[in-house]
């Protein structure tokens, strides 16, 4: 989908190869692009962010209704905000330890809370919400690696935004190679319930954009109406061409 490569699993899939990967001492990191995301990758040097990524799954209607129109169908949507818990529950049902990094002061620690509440056995290896710019501060980016690395966590649930955090958690790999890294941008703001999510009818209908742009107008208005929905109408453009080209040379 433009350049970008994905898998094409459901969310029960992307849990069950996460698992057992585990279970065979791998780790490695899975990347959610959304619209917003996948723009922002056609650019050079963003582009290796899902090269290096085990997994990379749609969280976004859109992309899914493109694959469908270039004859690649992606089975559904795969949200951050959606397998930090499917995900957390498999933790806690194999005994397996999450991590939360991200988020303003105090944010992963609720969200901690929230999911310890929610799911019954689940164990929080620990959790950190790093300053505004860390990772341009050396001592400060080197202690929050160190707190991760500390920790040993099975999984890691990144919250920083697109680049920062894929860009965090290849280097925490390098520490923890055993270690599964999900980036889910706000998602534990969700978790923690600073802010609510879209309901079901409109996360599956590709409304869940709408949504957001109510509940937070000014942050949300320039991304969704000025850059992603000419992307988008652009991203369906492309990929019907594509499929008729492809058509045409078969």
């Amino acid at each position: 989908m433009d350049d970008v490569a994905f898998d094409a699993l459901r969310e029960e899939e992307v849990v069950e190869h996460v698992f057992d990967a585990l279970d065979r001492g791998d780790g490695g990191s899975i990347v959610t692009p959304n619209v917003d995301i996948l723009r922002q990758l056609r650019r050079p040097e963003t582009r290796q962010i899902t090269e290096q990524a085990e997994l990379v799954v749609p969280d976004g209607m859109p992309i899914v209704w493109a694959s469908r129109l270039q004859g690649e169908e992606l089975p559904e949507r795969v949200t951050g905000s959606s397998l930090i818990w499917s995900l957390s529950r498999e933790a806690a049902a194999t005994g397996r330890s999450v991590y939360l990094l991200g988020g303003a002061e105090g944010i992963a620690e609720r969200a901690a809370g929230n999911l310890v509440e929610k799911v019954g056995g689940l164990e929080v290896a620990g959790w950190d919400c790093p300053p505004l710019g860390f990772e341009h501060r050396p001592e400060q980016l080197e202690a929050t690696v160190d707190a991760v690395a500390e920790a040993k966590p099975d999984l890691a649930f990144v919250a920083l935004g697109f680049p920062k955090q894929e860009r965090l958690m290849q280097q925490l790999r390098r520490q923890l190679p055993g270690t599964w890294f999900v980036g889910c941008g706000g998602t534990l703001t969700m978790v923690a319930g600073e802010v609510s999510r879209a309901p079901i009818w409109a996360q599956r209908s590709g409304l869940e954009w709408v949504y957001r742009l109510a509940k937070e107008p000014r942050r949300m208005a320039k991304r969704y109406l000025v850059h992603d929905m000419p992307y988008a109408a652009g991203l369906m453009v492309r990929s019907a061409a594509r499929r008729r080209t492809e058509n045409r040379a078969a």
